[in-house]
């Protein structure tokens, strides 16, 4: 398409818009091939609303070759749409006369989102749409160049990477994986009961269900439990599935590593390398899930060690509830944890690829957990993955976790991650 015929469309794109009717036009444009299938799918699959699918058709009009607006009026014209055909006929032939002769239509007020206008209400938006309505959504004047920029279009160019397997894993079993979060709450050997973890795993349990996981979801595990039930979720079968989904809520410490920071308690007091748990589910452990992401979510303090922060030109202070007192999830460092879990010094483990391992804190310092809504790392998760799951990969959502978190409490924290995935990951909404 040149780009007069390009001009003209955006010019007229607020009364196309407006009036234009999609539902008999899908046959006709099919079979001038004007547009393929696939591309007509694309438009119905994204875009819910006749404005929405009648927007995402003039964008995509444009891609369509040098003739694509004779054919589209012609297309205009075989379905009854007289008076829009003999809009962009006229003002093509004007445009050809005289590039200049061709002005923006006068912008109309669209009334944004769902509304339920009475008619005298929608005459009122109409004849006054600076006016306010009470109790009811108001009118945006908004011109060609805002209607269709963004939105719609960035929403099908999410969907077409999603489905590039190229550069992003595909997620289309049902469910996705399993989930498996563990939750250590109260420890027999002196370490202080985990107040609020409860929350978080509920909060977690419904998140990763919502994202078509299968969660299960195992209580106060001793160390070799804990090994036991990693060992049994990586010799099942994950051949049908697409993903796999490790949390772990407990106190933790610094331990002697070579790959993974950290180590994990179980309620017995003896802790569990974090690089011991990720390799149970390598591909020599569990090939049935090679190639496929493994998520390790590790909510427990990766040491002691408080960070007081360093000033910045503004601090906020929002997020420290009145009267909350947060706790951390921290235990003494352990060079050698004697008998128990030791980690494997022989042999030498494959290159750690297809893992994501996501720490609540930075390796050595406390994390926080708040006896009443549960550990800030969590609670940030949670939020941000309703948020922002169906629309954002999993990299990109960890950053607005650590953002989040970084601007908690008096002392700091900040959440990050150790990534060998080899694609984008966008979770199943």
């Amino acid at each position: 398409m040149d780009d007069a015929d390009r001009q003209l469309l955006r010019r007229c794109r607020v009364r196309l818009v407006s009036e234009l009717q999609v539902a008999p036009l899908w046959d006709v444009l099919l079979s001038r091939e004007l547009f393929t299938p696939g591309m007509i799918e694309d438009i119905q699959a994204g875009s819910g609303s006749r404005p929405d699918q009648a927007r995402q058709l003039v964008i995509d009009l444009e891609t369509r070759g040098r003739q694509a607006l004779p054919l589209f009026i012609s297309c205009l014209e075989d379905t009854g749409q007289t008076s829009l055909a003999s809009l962009l006929r006229t003002s093509s032939q004007a445009a050809k006369q005289d590039p200049k002769a061709v002005r923006p239509l006068d912008p109309i007020p669209v009334v944004l989102g769902p509304v339920d206008l009475k008619r005298e209400e929608l005459r009122m938006a109409k004849q006054y749409p600076s006016k306010p309505i009470p109790g009811k959504l108001t009118s945006e004047v908004l011109g060609p160049e805002d209607i269709g920029s963004g939105g719609v279009s960035d929403v099908r160019a999410q969907r077409e990477l999603r489905r590039n397997a190229d550069v992003a894993y595909v997620l289309n079993a049902d469910p996705c994986g399993y989930c498996l979060i563990i939750n250590n709450m109260n420890f027999s050997s002196g370490l202080s009961t985990r107040s609020g973890s409860n929350v978080d795993c509920e909060k977690l349990t419904h998140r990763f269900r919502l994202l078509h996981f299968s969660v299960e979801v195992k209580c106060n595990l001793t160390s070799k439990q804990m090994v036991q039930a990693l060992m049994e979720l990586a010799r099942r079968d994950h051949g049908a599935l697409d993903c796999c989904v490790v949390v772990i809520l407990s106190h933790g410490c610094e331990a002697s590593h070579r790959q993974f920071p950290g180590a994990i308690y179980g309620t017995d007091g003896c802790p569990v390398p974090v690089e011991k748990i990720v390799n149970t589910f390598n591909g020599t452990s569990c090939p049935s899930l090679g190639g496929k992401p493994k998520l390790f979510f590790i909510q427990a303090c990766g040491g002691e060690q408080k960070d007081p922060g360093f000033e910045v030109a503004s601090t906020s202070s929002k997020d420290r509830a009145p009267g909350s007192n947060p706790e951390p999830d921290a235990a003494p460092f352990q060079d050698n944890p004697g008998n128990c879990d030791q980690p494997d010094a022989i042999s030498s483990l494959p290159t750690p690829s297809d893992i994501f391992v996501s720490y609540s804190t930075f390796p050595g310092f406390v994390s926080w957990r708040d006896p009443n809504s549960g550990s800030w790392y969590i609670e940030t998760l949670d939020r941000v993955f309703e948020q922002w799951a169906h629309s954002d990969d999993l990299q990109s959502l960890l950053l607005r976790v650590a953002h989040a978190v970084s601007e908690k409490g008096i002392y700091k924290q900040i959440p990050g991650c150790f990534n060998f995935l080899r694609k984008k990951l966008f979770f199943k909404t």
